[in-house]
């Protein structure tokens, strides 16, 4: 098998034999790379000169010392919303095309401090706004399953690039499902943890309410692996949780036998995808299998996420980029005729349409005569909705539903109809509204060929028990993949 194609914990047991090096890995990567690129297009920037240079640094600390870190010198790609000392960071969008960060995001400065080899910056939708990577300025990124269709979003690229093997792993954002639902389009692990237990200093925000960081990865055990690098309290975040950081690969291997796995009552799947339908039953029967119990559970709110969270996130997005303004940094419209004309041009060329879009939204949701009956009526429900969460937990160590209702779309089919795109985000947005862990699996294939995953949800601060049922399931689960297109 292909070095690119292996999960950083076999990578780094086979290079601690000496069976590999470092530079091994580096090399099958920019192959890769090479090979698939210019097809999928999962970068917006990539750092081909340094991977390898880094890569053979790491092999001449590993000679010194066996104990080196399991993600030294493996080729990690990231999301183009996390700042990046020196590297330009666009989170997709023109405003921000010649934007260098002084400084590096808590996310990515743990990952430095384990010495990891970043690939480069993936594509995504704009300032993470979309859920299919169409929305980017730098162009759209293609499934590498099926290039006619799209990786999902909003980290799309994040997710393309370890499906393809042009990096072992990468970090992506979660404010919606922009983790799970193209992990799930593209056959791979993703797993957004509790709000709060990854630092959001240094990224670029889209809801800061919802906002999480998260890894995608070719298996459960690498998730794990990563969340131990990046989770713990950061005083630059006003919404960082203070608790230590728990071992998670601790929860792999353990037995699921008498585990309690919620089914919502209040979710009807007539609406899904026969083949998302099939592949769900199937996987509640592996788990069955392996000793677990399916219970109903009530969350009878559920049926209004997708309308509350519509209200809530562009609010919070209305107000997050009104810094983008032409003044302090990003783009600058040519010869305005005075500050309001700037402004204004500024922004008309700096954002795209799905941006402008969700910027009217909440900026109407929050104007003086709507703010009650919008913003602060969708405030209630998700309280509602996060108690009954609460509730249900209080039975159940978790609860599964699809990803998405279908599996990948084609490009373009869904672009001139917003709201059946904003529907496809009904299995991930509660996760956010009530600030859970979720993590999207391999669950299966469509007659066509394409991924369909497997979503379980936890509650609060329980990603070990998530990790725990997604490994076994994992390790249970047989499924027959196709070959990638690409």
């Amino acid at each position: 098998m292909n070095l690119y194609n292996l999960p950083i914990h076999t990578l780094h047991a086979k290079r601690l034999r000496g069976d590999i090096c470092t530079a091994d890995i580096a090399e099958s990567i920019l192959q890769r790379i090479d090979e698939t690129e210019n097809v999928i297009h999962s970068f917006i920037s990539l750092r081909n000169e340094e991977i390898l240079e880094e890569a053979r640094a790491a092999d001449r600390r590993i000679q010194d010392d066996a104990s080196v870190d399991e993600l030294e010198g493996m080729p990690i790609a990231v999301k183009d919303l996390f700042s990046t000392r020196g590297i330009k960071t666009t989170c997709g969008s023109r405003f921000l095309e010649n934007y260098v960060p002084p400084y590096e995001s808590t996310v990515t400065q743990r990952l430095l401090d384990v010495r990891y080899n970043l690939v480069g910056k993936t594509n995504m939708d704009e300032f993470a706004m979309g859920s299919s990577t169409e929305n980017s300025a730098y162009g759209v990124t293609r499934n590498p399953w099926n290039t006619e269709c799209v990786p999902g979003g909003s980290s799309g690229g994040s997710a393309t690039a370890v499906a393809a093997g042009q990096a072992l792993a990468a970090m992506g954002s979660d404010t919606g499902g922009s983790i799970r639902q193209p992990a799930s389009f593209n056959g791979i692990v993703g797993i957004k943890p509790t709000y709060g237990r990854i630092s959001r200093w240094g990224m670029i925000a889209y809801a800061s309410s919802f906002d999480q960081a998260g890894p995608l990865t070719r298996d459960v055990e690498d998730a794990a692996l990563i969340l131990e690098k990046v989770v713990g309290y950061d005083d630059k975040d006003a919404t960082s949780l203070r608790l230590p950081t728990p071992s998670f690969r601790k929860s792999l291997g353990q037995s699921i036998k008498g585990s309690k796995i919620g089914l919502i009552k209040e979710i009807d799947l007539s609406s899904c995808d026969p083949e998302v339908i099939r592949v769900f039953e199937e996987n509640l029967e592996v788990l069955k299998e392996a000793g677990a119990e399916i219970i109903e559970v009530s969350i009878p709110n559920i049926r209004h996420a997708v309308a509350t969270y519509y209200v809530i996130a562009p609010c919070e997005a209305s107000s997050n980029l009104g810094r983008y303004d032409g003044v302090r940094y990003g783009l600058r419209a040519d010869d305005p005729e005075g500050l309001i004309d700037m402004y204004e041009k500024s922004r008309d060329e700096g954002f795209g349409k799905e941006v402008k879009m969700r910027i009217l939204i909440g900026t109407f949701a929050l104007s003086a005569g709507y703010y009650d009956a919008y913003y602060l009526k969708a405030q209630k429900i998700q309280s509602l909705i996060r108690l009954q969460y609460h509730n249900a937990f209080q039975k159940v160590d978790a609860i599964a539903m699809p990803v998405a209702p279908t599996p990948a779309f084609r490009i373009g089919e869904q672009s001139d109809n917003p709201l059946q795109m904003y529907l496809g985000d009904a299995f991930t947005i509660p996760a956010n509204l009530a600030g859970l862990p979720g993590i999207s699996i391999p669950g299966g294939f469509s007659k066509e060929g394409l991924p369909i995953g497997f979503q379980m949800l936890g509650g609060s601060l329980q990603e070990e028990k998530l990790i725990k049922l997604a490994h076994c399931f994992e390790q249970t689960v047989n499924l027959n993949s196709p070959d990638l297109v690409v």
